[in-house]
């Protein structure tokens, strides 16, 4: 089923079914990531607050390349640690400091600094994933806001698959909706985890990996309701953005080898490889990979979207056009 795109902002009200606890609500704990933007985080901060989860809860902020606000921090009921990133900078090192420094949670949760939760929102998804056992990994739908207007994204569906994340619809999945079993998380794949946000990916790599990696042990549990609310940001479609997501696919294509077995999967990916380099401006790769999706899927309509990016006849217009449907709104 294909997303499932609403105007009507269902965000704080979302009616969401959660079965009656059998055993205590496990904790939780949630790492939000964040620079120098400190009315941003005291949002985010808020409305982790705000959730109306009966189980334990205890969140990280964890400043990368920025000075930490040490007034973040607290004791009590809802304790909040803040910390520098002492990993690799950048996004995922981060990531990785605030889910090492939870260590004795249960279950850790991704939270952006830019993004807000409804009340509702860990409730639904502990819940989600206490019906999946085979589940490691918990996503919900989001809601994106851009100046007056807020538009809900869901995709139709409560589980998803390797399949489904290599589909349009991995686009409606956003990293504050990201909710996992912390010790499947914390443990390297060789010792039957799933392992830590790759810290050497590509930029906008790292998420889907980690997507990947959860839907191999078994099926993503998804809450189909927009219980996250991002700010919707623009999406650069310079050369250099298109270069830096075609290396990205690629990279995950070195990665995960199963998305090269199946055809179909390696025929949309090769397609959108194609495109990024075509805005990029590199149509010699975009020609190769073109031939690859041809190769795979020779009546795909990606491929042969693929065909006309590479060769120029789409026009730059035509082109953000359908650059534009292989991302997130809200990345």
């Amino acid at each position: 089923m294909g997303a499932v795109r609403s105007n009507a902002s269902r965000f704080a009200g979302s009616a969401v079914w959660i079965p009656a606890p059998r055993r205590p609500w496990p904790s939780v704990g949630v790492v939000i990531v964040t620079g120098d933007r400190p009315n941003l985080v005291r949002r985010a901060l808020a409305s982790v607050d705000g959730q109306d989860y009966p189980g334990s809860l205890r969140t990280v902020v964890v400043f990368d390349e920025a000075q930490p606000d040490w007034t973040l921090a607290r004791s009590g009921e809802r304790p909040v640690l803040v910390l520098e990133n002492w990993r690799t900078p950048g996004r995922a090192g981060a990531r990785n400091t605030g889910i090492l420094a939870v260590g004795d949670c249960e279950l850790v949760a991704i939270c952006d600094d830019r993004d807000v939760w409804s009340p509702k929102k860990l409730t639904a998804q502990v819940a989600a994933l206490r019906c999946r056992p085979d589940s490691v990994l918990s996503t919900c739908g989001v809601e994106v806001e851009y100046g007056n207007t807020r538009l809900a994204l869901q995709v139709g569906r409560d589980r998803m698959g390797v399949a489904d994340l290599c589909t349009a619809d991995r686009r409606f999945l956003h990293a504050s909706g990201f909710l996992a079993v912390q010790r499947s998380v914390a443990t390297d794949q060789a010792r039957g985890g799933i392992g830590l946000l790759c810290e050497n990916a590509p930029p906008e790599g790292e998420e889907l990996d980690l997507l990947l990696r959860a839907a191999k042990r078994g099926p993503i549990a998804h809450v189909d309701q927009p219980l996250v609310r991002v700010l919707w940001r623009p999406t650069d479609l310079g050369p250099g953005a298109c270069l830096a997501r075609a290396r990205a696919l690629r990279w995950l294509l070195s990665r995960h080898p199963e998305l090269v077995d199946d055809p179909d999967r390696h025929a949309r990916i090769s397609a959108a490889i194609a495109c990024w380099y075509a805005g990029a401006g590199d149509l010699a790769r975009a020609r190769r990979f073109t031939a690859v999706a041809l190769r795979r899927r020779k009546w795909s309509g990606h491929a042969h979207l693929a065909l006309a990016a590479s060769s120029g006849i789409l026009g730059r217009r035509l082109l953000r056009v359908a650059l534009r449907r292989t991302v997130s709104p809200a990345s």
